[in-house]
């Protein structure tokens, strides 16, 4: 009788534990790494509520698809799902692939030989294959958005082509909830050495490809890694390989030199998705001024994000001072958010807030005109110019 009593006990123990590892620790992790702090709600002006109203929203930075709640449906937990993106009038999101992070992530000094990812995976029931395939996480991040797609009654739509956006925008004038998606890979590890993985990451419906994360990979050195390395001869063939692809560059995390090689290399469309301006925040996360004004020179897009580490004063008012300081830098035509929602930062508001943004760029002084530019415009016409056309 004892020895069944004792079987019985531990099988309940068992069963414990592991309800414990699959529910309840995936909805802490997510709950203490995606803090939006209390606050009370923001006092927003009517012509800021007005002007909001009308504009396109674009945010170039989440990190949604990495979490186990439904984006379809509205939660309590982190900053972003379909409805609060709706709430923020958000019209265009680009959702991002996270598939390897490395334990006591930091910004100063970071090496590939562990993975957070993959226990996050295990606890949140991903597929077999994730638990050791960078490109087949990458693979079920992008399903998860078509899924989404499928179940938002027409008001989520993955954007591939121009024709596609150009399709949502059309859209979005009958009815304000459809928000465009595109899919980005945070690091371009998930080709796993193989560039004929650019081709099933295409396929999969992947149009914007960071090249590193916190750690150095096959295609070079990260801004947070060991070696400050430039590209790899792998990295050179990759990128060479997107841009023929008709695939934008995403150099947020990358090293300076990468960001120098790239900008060497080709004259293929790129983007910060999410960071700060070192003249302003100085930060071990943000690149040279110089760098950046290369990259605005050239076209390319800068993501303002929207934590403390990249812009010191993460309040509203301290956004649209950041947003207000990068466009006198570099031109306010290169200017866009990269709130970087649900990659693990502490912010002040969701995305159902993104009211209180517009009313601090207001109290900055900032024109309407450019004010529409940063908040979304700049991206959408960033978008329409370089995302392929067929």
């Amino acid at each position: 009788m004892t020895r069944w009593w004792m079987i019985g006990g531990a099988a309940v123990v068992a069963v414990v534990a592991a309800a414990a590892f699959f529910f309840y620790l995936p909805l802490r992790a997510d709950d203490q790494m995606n803090v939006v702090r209390d606050h009370p709600p923001f006092a927003i002006s009517q012509e800021a509520l007005a002007l909001h109203e009308t504009l396109r929203v674009a945010d170039l930075h989440a990190d949604t698809l990495l979490w186990m709640r439904n984006p379809a449906e509205r939660h309590r937990r982190g900053h972003t799902d379909l409805p609060r993106l709706q709430d923020g009038g958000i019209f265009l999101q680009v959702f991002a692939s996270v598939t390897k992070s490395p334990s006591d992530l930091n910004y100063n000094e970071n090496d590939a030989s562990s993975d957070d990812i993959t226990l996050l995976a295990f606890a949140q029931r991903w597929p077999v294959d994730t638990w050791t395939s960078l490109f087949a996480r990458a693979r079920f991040h992008a399903r998860r958005l078509h899924r989404l797609e499928r179940d938002s009654g027409g008001d989520l739509r993955v954007i591939r082509t121009t024709g596609d956006l150009q399709a949502a925008m059309s859209a979005r004038e009958a009815n304000r909830n459809v928000v465009a998606g595109i899919l980005a890979t945070e690091g371009a590890h998930p080709l796993e050495g193989d560039l004929d993985n650019i081709q099933r990451l295409y396929d999969e419906g992947y149009r914007v490809i960071g090249l590193q994360h916190f750690f150095d990979n096959e295609l070079g050195g990260s801004l947070h890694g060991l070696s400050d390395a430039g590209l790899t001869e792998f990295g050179r063939e990759a990128v060479l390989a997107l841009a023929e692809r008709g695939m934008i560059l995403d150099l947020a995390h990358s090293s300076e030199q990468v960001v120098r090689d790239v900008l060497e290399l080709t004259d293929a469309p790129v983007m910060v998705s999410h960071t700060g301006i070192r003249s302003l925040c100085e930060s071990p996360r943000n690149i040279s001024d110089d760098l950046m004004a290369q990259i605005a020179e050239r076209g390319g897009l800068i993501g303002i994000g929207f934590w403390a580490d990249v812009i010191c004063y993460d309040t509203p008012s301290g956004i649209a001072r950041a947003i207000a300081y990068a466009a006198e830098q570099f031109g306010v035509e290169a200017i866009a958010l990269g709130s970087d929602f649900d990659g693990t930062v502490t912010t002040r508001f969701d995305a159902s807030e993104l009211a209180a943004l517009t009313d601090a760029l207001i109290g900055t002084g900032m024109a309407e005109e450019d004010i529409r530019a940063v908040m979304g415009e700049n991206a959408v016409r960033f978008f329409l110019r370089n995302l392929p056309g067929e």
